[in-house]
């Protein structure tokens, strides 16, 4: 993929009022934990600090995802329900099929992305240096991360929270319960500063061991190689689903931190911003109303509510404000389904990785998922 670059002198003052602005180079959240500890287990800003960032100007993402004809998404290829490969090399998940939606509102073709799969400490890099268009990775959304990365987090796509899964042979139940014992954690992440935060407000002692992606780390716990092992509860229910006997493995009722994830694209680009954040709302809205993939041109043919139609294109020109075909958000829902749909495709009572949808819920069901309206 080409790469653009500032001119020098640009470079030379950006770099200057960085340098006065931040005494150096920021390191990425995290960073300020000891080495030793637990690292962090959605997303991870605390691998090394960011290089320099590149942001991209108004209109230029779009531009040039359409100009090569397809949008690349950088992914997880680890994690089932959210990000993962199967053996033909097909991807799948929630954070996989948002990607689907973008493309769908982008070229009417869901199937126009490519997936690049992204670990925990390069996936900041590679969006920082337009290697990737989107940054859909379970990643958590934090105040460093959305200032020090140069980046914009979307709406939240799945709220979670860090645990803990212990074999059930240990009987262990609590935090209290792992004390001196080890922690499985994997390197890059929020994760591990989340656990040591945890067992340092406890006035609890554990040992961290350390690993640079999700198959070393789950890999060893099921090895025995520690005593428990940390990561979002969501993918504690995914990684479980995948182990030699999930039933012989507990979650823990410990929730260590608020894990807010969700799609992250460059600064400097407002309309790639809007387009992004808008195919989340899209999604949420169109649950909300009760559109489908099946019922969606039955609706868009005989609807009469106003923001339905603004919604589908049949009024308005919303499109044209984002630099999209006013079908986009048809083409969303047409091509990706809403989010109900994602969800229960990829984490539904049907899949080995189910998880209920809680706080993913529609705000209308006491959850936490709400689309601005369509005006």
């Amino acid at each position: 993929m080409s790469k653009k670059f500032y001119p020098l002198f640009g470079l030379l003052i950006v770099a200057a009022l960085v340098l006065a602005a931040c005494g150096g180079a920021p390191a990425a959240s995290g960073d300020a934990s000891e080495p030793a500890t637990a690292d962090t287990a959605a997303p991870a800003d605390d691998a090394a600090p960011a290089p320099a960032a590149q942001t991209a100007a108004q209109g230029e993402t779009l531009a040039a995802v359409v100009a090569r004809g397809y949008l690349v998404c950088g992914a997880n290829n680890q994690v089932p329900g959210f990000g993962y490969v199967d053996a033909d090399g097909n991807f799948s998940g929630v954070d996989v099929d948002y990607c689907r939606a973008l493309a769908a509102a982008i070229f009417g073709d869901a199937d126009a992305v490519e997936f690049r799969p992204v670990t925990a400490p390069e996936r900041f890099t590679a969006l920082q240096s337009g290697e990737i268009d989107v940054l859909s990775r379970n990643t958590t959304w934090t105040l460093t991360r959305d200032t020090e990365l140069a980046g914009n987090f979307t709406a939240t796509t799945f709220y979670d929270g860090q645990g803990l899964m212990v074999p059930s042979a240990t009987g262990f139940t609590t935090l209290e319960d792992l004390a001196g014992g080890s922690v499985c954690v994997q390197t890059g992440t929020t994760t591990e500063l989340n656990l040591a935060d945890a067992f340092a407000a406890a006035g609890i002692s554990y040992s961290p061991v350390v690993f640079e992606d999700a198959d070393s780390t789950f890999a060893a716990y099921s090895e025995g190689r520690c005593d428990a092992v940390t990561t979002d509860k969501s993918g504690l229910v995914s990684r479980r689903s995948v182990l030699a006997d999930p039933s012989a493995h507990d979650i823990l009722d410990v929730t260590l931190s608020k894990e807010p994830l969700g799609p992250m694209v460059r600064h400097g680009d407002d309309q790639w911003f809007d387009i992004a954040q808008w195919t989340v709302f899209a999604l949420i809205a169109a649950e909300e109303y009760g559109i489908t993939s099946a019922n969606v041109d039955q609706v868009k043919a005989s609807n009469t509510d106003p923001q339905i139609n603004r919604l589908l294109g049949n009024e308005g020109e919303l499109g044209a404000k984002l630099g999209l075909s006013n079908e986009w958000a048809y083409n969303v829902i047409k091509l990706a389904g809403n989010y109900g749909e994602i969800y229960n495709r990829n984490l539904g009572p049907d899949t080995p990785t189910y998880i209920p949808r809680g706080y993913n819920s529609i705000y209308t069901e006491g959850g936490l998922l709400f689309a601005p309206p369509f005006n």
